[in-house]
């Protein structure tokens, strides 16, 4: 009996022991859990100023990026345009609310960075130990240093190319190689207008046309001593009246303005697109929006003695210095995200826009699609061969908006182009004078 009593005693004491094995198990199963739950989640906003197909495809990304981990969560807000993106950005810092990263032109950009609105990201590159900077193309990567530090990653790189309807150009005969000078495109143009009276070329709204075209001339925005605007010289006049006078005196030319955000941008292409234009000079980030069936790319020209020297520019992720320490964190490893190889591949297949890593091209579906879609080299070859550097201004914005100023008077109001650029050298110059003085 004694036996009996100790078996079911022995049996009562190890079913208690396990009893607690199970519960203990079960609470540290249970607060595990609740650890996972209560596990902070760091989200962002994420300011852009794109739309129609690549501000499709920016959401996308953004999706794809915020269901590849569990950390970080970014939300996108899509401005009206880049120069919106800004206005608002500015209003952001000065209300002290934030988004922690932001996409900039590179003029905004140093502006920022400057007034110390931007954090460094020199700490989250050292520490990142796959980033690999020496991938990034050098023109691209420079272009987000200021006094030696990198406030900036090159997200996409962009240049402006033509677009030029196939049908028009075989119907009349007229070689693509007419597009290789301004001078022999101008002939193309009146020829267009005059047997099928429909515009020749339409150049795109804004200073980057006509500031490409007069660097393509041989002008420049600043001396070589960077103490005179020159945008008064013969290149620049010569260049602008050209435009002036194919718009406004042989309408072979004309150009949609205003409206917007993008308004005036997308009426450009569907002019071209429904056969009211025979071409236009774009960006290379127009190419998701365009049917190849219709038209073909080409590099943007020079001038007859000149070779072309448009700029190849790059629009760049930011981050805040005003965002928290975890936002920022947050906010680099989205932007790091974007420009890996095929990210940034992705990217440039859908959109047009240049990849920023020399190693996107060695990406498989790349190398298949530039095969399968040849116009998507044409940018890339243009911002390797034959591009100018961007202008970064030292007035933080006064001479660009000077030069706007008067590209409006030109193609808009119909204002001689001497006239239209003395008055924008001479407000930019003192602008340049102020900050040399200083």
């Amino acid at each position: 009996m004694m036996n009996q009593e100790q078996n079911k005693f022995k049996i009562v004491l190890w079913g208690l022991v396990l009893l607690f094995v199970v519960a203990g198990c079960s609470n540290d199963q249970q607060e595990a859990s609740a650890e996972e739950e209560n596990q902070e989640v760091t989200e962002i906003e994420f300011w852009y100023g794109l739309g129609g197909n690549l501000g499709d495809n920016m959401e996308r990304i953004i999706d794809e990026y915020n269901n590849s981990q569990d950390e970080v969560i970014v939300n996108g807000v899509a401005q009206g345009d880049y120069t919106e993106t800004y206005q608002k950005l500015q209003a952001a810092i000065a209300a002290q609310e934030v988004p922690a990263a932001v996409l900039l032109g590179v003029d905004t950009m140093n502006a920022l960075a400057q007034k110390e609105a931007l954090a460094p990201m020199d700490d989250f590159i050292a520490q990142a130990t796959e980033f690999n900077e020496t991938d990034f193309v050098e023109s691209f990567y420079s272009q987000g240093q200021v006094g030696g530090s990198q406030y900036a990653l090159p997200l996409y790189g962009t240049t402006q190319v033509l677009y030029y309807r196939d049908d028009v150009f075989s119907e009349l005969g007229i070689s693509p190689d007419a597009l290789n000078n301004w001078e022999t495109l101008l002939e193309a143009a009146e020829t267009i207008k005059q047997e099928k009276d429909i515009y020749g070329w339409m150049p795109m709204w804004g200073a980057g046309n006509l500031i490409d075209a007069s660097l393509s001339r041989g002008g420049t925005i600043l001396n070589e001593e960077g103490t005179e605007v020159m945008i008064d010289s013969k290149e620049w006049i010569e260049t602008w009246e050209f435009f002036r006078e194919a718009i406004h005196e042989d309408e072979v030319m004309a150009i949609q303005h205003g409206g917007q955000g993008w308004e005036y941008w997308y009426k450009t292409i569907d002019d071209v697109l429904q056969n009211r234009a025979a071409g236009y000079t774009g960006s290379s980030g127009d190419q998701g929006d365009l049917d190849f069936s219709i038209v073909s790319a080409h590099m943007q020209p020079g001038w007859e003695g000149h070779d072309p020297a448009p700029v190849a520019d790059t629009l760049l992720g930011s981050i805040t210095e005003l965002a928290s320490e975890e936002e920022q964190k947050a906010a680099f490893d989205f932007l790091s995200y974007f420009t890996s190889s095929e990210v940034t591949a992705d990217w440039s297949m859908n959109t047009g826009y240049i990849a920023v890593r020399k190693s996107a091209r060695e990406v498989d579906t790349y190398k298949e699609f530039s095969e399968e879609n040849p116009q998507i080299l044409v940018p890339l070859e243009q911002a390797e061969k034959t591009t100018s550097h961007a202008f970064v201004d030292p007035t933080g914005g006064n001479i660009t908006d000077a030069i706007s100023k008067a590209v409006d008077l030109v193609e808009i109001e119909n204002v001689p182009a001497e006239e239209a650029l003395k008055d924008a050298k001479e407000e930019a110059q003192q602008a340049l004078d102020e900050v040399l003085d200083n």
